[in-house]
């Protein structure tokens, strides 16, 4: 499918497991406000970065076949399971379409440290990924770098949850053993978890460095929209139109939250095929 040729009004298209690639979205939103965007949420099977590369796979080329459909000029996977287990693939099934992708910020991370001990949070599917694995091995030679998936505080930002007492003990449980080992940088290797920084700095203290990768996303979006000329008019705010797979009565109400604005939010149904519709 060809990318359509009105770039002025043709949107970016994001997709996620659920809610965390807002956080990559509010970047966008605040570098690009006259790009409008299709936001798609697979909040079914969130989460992603406990469930096969294989099987989320499969649900990327479908969420990408779909957004595609809706016009989407280029399209940013803002899962870092996804993008782990879907990116290169992604690219090579539909050249026509520009791809940005997560990337753990370990490179970064291993240029600005100064104990030489990185932490990275980060889901499963993250760390089994080979852009982790390779990001590793060309970045942080000589440098520790320490893993925690903080179990359950995926599901607990897709609840709402994020100043629960339990979001705080997964938190202390994840960055603690690592503060002990004298780390000074954490990088944040899932999209989601940026809603929670300010816990998690709370935690590590005002001298341990947090890496949010959006605002780096956000910038490449912008240089592959310029480089392909597909950048939107800068004579209208562009707007933002939501899809999940999901509840959107719930995904409507914690748009104010996590996004601090709202939007049209529709259902999207699979069918036995995982193939992806409007649903009614």
């Amino acid at each position: 499918m060809d990318v359509i040729n009105d770039h002025s009004k043709s949107p970016v298209g994001i997709f996620d497991s659920g809610v965390g690639g807002l956080s990559v979205l509010r970047a966008i939103r605040s570098l690009l406000p006259n790009e409008a965007v299709v936001y798609l949420a697979d909040q079914l099977h969130v989460p992603y970065g406990q469930r096969p590369l294989e099987e989320v796979r499969s649900f990327s080329e479908e969420i990408t076949r779909f957004l595609l459909g809706q016009g989407a000029k280029l399209i940013v996977v803002a899962c870092n399971a996804a993008s782990a287990a879907a990116l290169h693939w992604l690219r090579d099934r539909y050249p026509q379409a520009p791809f940005v992708g997560m990337e753990p910020a370990v490179k970064p991370a291993a240029e600005t440290t100064s104990t030489g001990v990185v932490g990275v949070l980060a889901t499963p599917a993250t760390f089994q990924g080979e852009l982790y694995t390779l990001a590793v091995e060309r970045f942080a030679n000589g440098v520790e770098v320490l893993q925690d998936t903080c179990p359950g505080l995926v599901q607990q930002i897709e609840r709402g949850a994020m100043d629960s007492l339990e979001t705080r003990a997964i938190l202390r449980q994840a960055l603690r053993p690592m503060l002990e080992k004298n780390v000074d940088t954490i990088v944040l290797g899932c999209t989601h978890y940026p809603f929670v920084i300010p816990h998690i700095q709370e935690i590590v203290g005002g001298s341990v460095r947090v890496i949010d990768p959006a605002l780096a996303i956000a910038k490449q979006v912008k240089r592959l929209l310029e480089m392909h000329s597909l950048q939107a008019s800068n004579v209208f705010v562009g707007d933002v139109h939501f899809y999940t797979s999901g509840s959107t009565d719930e995904l409507s109400l914690l748009l104010p939250r996590l996004l601090g604005e709202g939007g049209e939010v529709d259902l999207v149904k699979w069918d036995r095929e995982n193939r992806l519709s409007i649903g009614a």
